[in-house]
């Protein structure tokens, strides 16, 4: 009888996620994402909360999204529904700057302003003041036992967590009405149930990304990293690993040099920038200067792993380009860091292009960052950019502050009074964007015999509220026996007048007459 095994189950494709606690480090580029955090979440939280005078009756909130009244207001800009082109230009905008950036420097976007990183990174500030540095964080992660110490510490960072998760849904609704009221409604109870809605979700998807899925968003749920790769080309600057200066890599690699030189190499190396790779005045052993392809010899890394462990995805820039990388080059500021200690150059890890390794490698020195971004495809983007930039702005500051629109009633066409005179009835929409009520007179051309009467009106004027909109009924009519009233169709043209500022707007139209 031949043996039975056991139905061996087959090898499982799920890998737990292993939680990634980036160490802290210091440098320009770490400098540069707490200033730009620090203004964009400034921005966020306070703009409901600065004041814009725009006159009586009228929202006096800097920012803010009227959807009940159908109004954008940004400082002294105000969008009514008609110019949505303005925030489709915006969009048009925001999508070129997008490319733009991308193609001259990688996922800038994504490494400093996305906001997803801006939430993570002040959800990590939080976790390391509560939970300590990179090597406590680990420590209290792979403890087993829940005692009263880590139960403290988690629950403690998980409430300032939420802290924030509320303050950022709770400023997301002060942009849709006034915020000093809200804030008031919210506290009593007496908010509508769409912004105790929107908090929870918002604060609940804060809370998640920022603190439990912070690099799974953008690996995984965010299709950026997917997008890019045909934004990108070989003179793109992403950040980058000098291999050919950098290998072989191993411990042993520290050698030791005078203060002297120590002191000319940092100067050279912080004056040179990124994208500069400066050599010590003294060659590396095996490494002649200035026949940097030559790979005899210890490279420049030590294989300390600081660019690891700083790196908030968790990867190894030494391993090439990576989907994972969001190009926030805290690795930059790590090297550097150790290259300062051992005595090495700056810019083992920099920003650079794929054209410059070759080249490198060769002996020639990086080509200038400028000569990497002012390129056709950078240069055809920035064309772009203006030109819609350019194009909004001209319409903005040639809109009136009047306008109307002119719907002829259809059913019927056109009615014959007692006396033989023919009527068109017209539905006409005045709008007023001045702060104060308006007096508008209305008028017809096109057609000498036609007259124009307003509904409810001895005359042709009407009084139209400050930043509104009124909705007038508008008869034409023409004598019997005039050319209107026995032509078929006649072309006229109907006028509003603002009689305090002299500004214009019309409409052009039909009036049917009975024909022949």
């Amino acid at each position: 009888m031949a043996d039975t095994q056991p139905d061996t189950p087959p090898p499982s494709l799920y890998a737990a996620r292993e939680p990634i606690f980036p160490k802290k480090v210091y440098g320009k580029f770490r400098n540069l994402k707490w200033i730009i955090l620090a203004v964009t979440l400034g921005i966020y939280y306070l703009f409901p909360w600065v004041r814009w005078d725009r006159g009586l009756n009228l929202p006096d909130q800097a920012v803010l999204v009227d959807l009940a009244n159908r109004r954008f207001y940004f400082f002294w800009i105000e969008i009514w529904p008609h110019e949505f082109y303005f925030v489709a230009g915006l969009l048009v905008m925001a999508g070129l700057g997008l490319f733009l950036f991308t193609s001259a420097l990688g996922r800038v976007w994504c490494g400093y302003a996305c906001p997803q990183t801006v939430w993570t990174d002040l959800f990590i500030l939080v976790e390391r003041w509560i939970e300590g540095d990179r090597n406590a964080r680990l420590r209290l992660h792979r403890q087993d036992k829940m005692d009263a110490r880590k139960l403290r510490l988690r629950l403690t960072k998980w409430l300032v967590w939420l802290a924030i998760a509320v303050a950022t849904g709770g400023a997301w609704v002060f942009y849709f009405t006034d915020a000093p009221t809200l804030l008031v409604d919210l506290f009593t109870l007496n908010a509508h149930p769409a912004a105790y809605t929107t908090i929870a979700i918002l604060t609940a998807t804060t809370f998640f990304f920022g603190g439990f899925a912070r690099e799974q968003i953008c690996i995984y749920a965010c299709p950026w990293p997917r997008i890019q790769a045909a934004m990108l080309d070989e003179d793109t600057l992403t950040v980058g690993y000098r291999e050919w200066r950098g290998e072989p890599r191993g411990k042993g690699n520290v050698r030791r040099r005078s203060a002297e030189q120590a002191v000319e190499a940092e100067q050279m190396s912080r004056a040179a920038g990124p994208g500069k790779a400066v050599y010590p005045p003294t060659p590396y052993p095996g490494k002649p200067l200035g026949v940097q392809g030559i790979t005899e010899g210890p490279g420049d890394c030590i294989d300390c792993m600081a660019c690891v462990n700083v790196c908030p995805m968790g990867i190894d820039i030494r391993d090439g380009q990576q989907m994972e990388c969001i190009t926030c080059a805290l690795c930059i500021d790590a090297c550097d860091e150790i290259m300062d200690k051992i005595g090495k150059p700056r810019g083992l890890i920099d920003y650079m292009a794929l054209t410059d390794e070759q080249s490198e490698r060769e002996g020639n020195p990086p080509k200038p960052i400028l000569k990497h971004i002012l390129r056709p495809r950078t240069i055809l983007y920035t064309v772009l950019w203006l030109a819609v930039g350019f194009g909004l702005v001209f319409a903005l500051f040639i809109r009136q502050d009047i306008d109307m629109t002119v719907a002829p009633v259809r059913n019927p066409t056109f009615v014959t009074m007692s006396d033989g005179t023919i009527r068109n009835t017209y539905e006409v929409r005045l709008l007023n964007k001045h702060g104060e009520e308006r007096n508008f007179a209305l008028t017809v051309t096109g057609a000498p015999d036609v007259q124009l009467i307003v509904e409810g009106s001895q005359g042709a004027d009407v009084i139209v509220p400050a930043d509104s909109t009124l909705n007038q009924r508008v008869y034409l009519q023409a004598p019997a026996g005039s050319a209107p009233a026995t032509s078929e169709r006649s072309d006229v043209r109907i006028w509003v007048e603002d009689t305090v500022s002299g500004e214009r707007a019309s409409k052009d139209t039909i009036f049917n007459g009975r024909g022949q």
